[in-house]
């Protein structure tokens, strides 16, 4: 595509906010106490553009002259002070990248180049190795990205190589409980050692073969948490409520639901007590009883859908009501900005698929104390107070950029929720009947998928 353009932007002194609060972090949450500054500074690298549209964009789109410092492709800094870089993984969407690429797509009126970015880190001070080593822990996730090279690239392209063959997974089917223990442990999976022994006795007894390490990954994805909600799906044998002062109104709610299970369910042994049930078990109720006929009934419903009378310049009309939440525990405890940010955005999608407008949106959340030392976290587990903090970015990032207003936010602090965040969106929206179709697609129809690309979503992309 052509030479690669390398420019460095950092904030002024006095405007450089977020390179002094992460200095603060690491003086106060790590106890590094031998840096004296830092500096963080965006670094862009641009293919596909010629130098007349570099200079055009340098402060147009990389940077603001009130405020911003430019470096045109080198970067100085003193041998004495600790620099690195980060960047997203390769398929992480890189918003900042896009956003850049498509301005100078518009600028320019040509072909969009390609734009990588890379956040560098420049520290001044007496720190050891294994305080840098800290540092870098603390601004790296793994999960959503990696410590960058500091050399120019020769280009941006990414040459991806398919694999010719599928590897299939030798004796799967014959390992013994050691083995499978070993084995969930090397590919890290997220389904538990019943779940892995279920899918080993399936493909021995029903498919009669080894299965391939694409088909264990695919499973192992939908099998996760977030998609397929194993909490809420697990099954409950036993059930004691404590003494307490809501007792009375737990024990209530709870005989209401085995009254309501046996009328809906009756014997059928393929309906567990779980969370899952309990929660969806009143509308099947009142649904059986014939008292939801406001409830709009369709094969494509994604967000509950509710018929009203709704009074528009004076007159009556029909409008749908669409109510979502979107819970995204896991994805936001391990990529608290993202998985946040889709919370949300996973809730407007449905009613925006059922071509209605969302208007107002709710976040609850559920987090371990932020202020606890950072030395207290959980092995495995991001400290709380980047969750939380990343968390509240990721969500209004996504609602400001829609234009979503969010009236009402509010975060429980339990001990309760180290193990496991809670992150919740939910959103309303409306649109009159008359404007919505309902229809179904029949065999030769053409079907047109319309999206922008999105993230590795911190779970495999499922």
């Amino acid at each position: 595509m052509g030479e690669v353009k390398r420019i460095f932007v950092e904030k002024k002194p006095g405007y450089d906010i977020e390179a002094r609060s992460v200095l603060n972090d690491i003086r106060v949450l790590l106890g590094i106490k031998g840096i004296k500054s830092l500096r963080m500074i965006n670094r862009y690298d641009i293919e596909g553009i010629d130098d007349s549209e570099y200079q055009h964009a340098r402060l147009t789109v990389f940077a603001e002259p009130p405020v911003d410092i430019v470096h045109d492709g080198i970067l100085t800094v003193p041998d004495d002070f600790r620099i690195f870089a980060y960047e997203y993984l390769p398929g992480q969407f890189d918003q900042r990248a896009d956003s850049c690429a498509q301005c100078i797509e518009l600028l320019s009126e040509k072909r969009k180049p390609v734009v990588r970015t890379a956040r560098v880190i420049v520290i001044e001070g007496t720190i050891s190795d294994s305080e840098f080593a800290k540092i870098k822990e603390h601004l790296v996730n793994p999960v959503d990205s990696r410590i960058a090279s500091l050399d120019m690239p020769e280009t941006l392209e990414m040459h991806l190589e398919i694999p010719k063959t599928i590897e299939t997974l030798k004796d799967f089917i014959k390992m013994d409980r050691i083995t499978r223990d070993r084995f969930m442990r090397e590919f890290s999976l997220a389904m538990n050692p019943a779940d892995l022994e279920f899918v080993q006795r399936y493909f021995r007894d029903a498919e009669n073969r080894n299965p391939t390490l694409t088909e264990i990954r695919v499973i192992d994805t939908y099998w996760s948490d977030h998609c397929r909600h194993t909490t809420f799906l697990t099954e409950i044998e036993d059930i004691h409520i404590e003494d307490s002062k809501y007792m009375k109104t737990c024990k209530k709610a709870f005989d209401e639901y085995m009254i309501a299970r046996s009328n809906i369910h009756g014997d059928r042994p393929d309906k567990p007590i779980c969370l899952m049930d309990m929660a969806t078990m009143a509308m099947k109720e009142l649904r059986k009883l014939g008292r939801l006929d406001d409830l709009e009934v369709s094969d494509e419903i994604n967000a509950c859908s509710i018929i009203v009378n709704a009074m528009i310049d004076g007159e009556p009309e029909e409008w749908l009501v669409m109510f979502k939440n979107e819970t995204h525990n896991h994805p936001t405890e391990i990529e608290p900005f993202g998985g946040a940010a889709t919370c949300l955005g996973g809730a407007i999608r449905d009613p925006l698929s059922g071509r209605s407008y969302v208007y107002q949106a709710m976040r609850v959340t559920g987090s371990g104390d932020p202020t606890a030392d950072i030395k207290t976290t959980m092995p495995g587990k991001l400290p709380q107070i980047k969750i939380t903090r990343e968390a509240a970015h990721g969500y209004s990032s996504y609602g400001n950029q829609i234009g979503l207003a969010t009236g009402q936010v509010h975060e429980i602090y339990d001990d309760g929720f180290k193990a496991k965040r809670m992150e919740i969106g939910a959103v309303i929206g409306a649109v009159p009947r008359k404007d919505v179709k309902r229809l179904n697609s029949d065999p030769g129809d053409v079907i047109v998928l319309v999206g922008g690309r999105t993230g590795r979503d911190g779970c495999g992309g499922a």
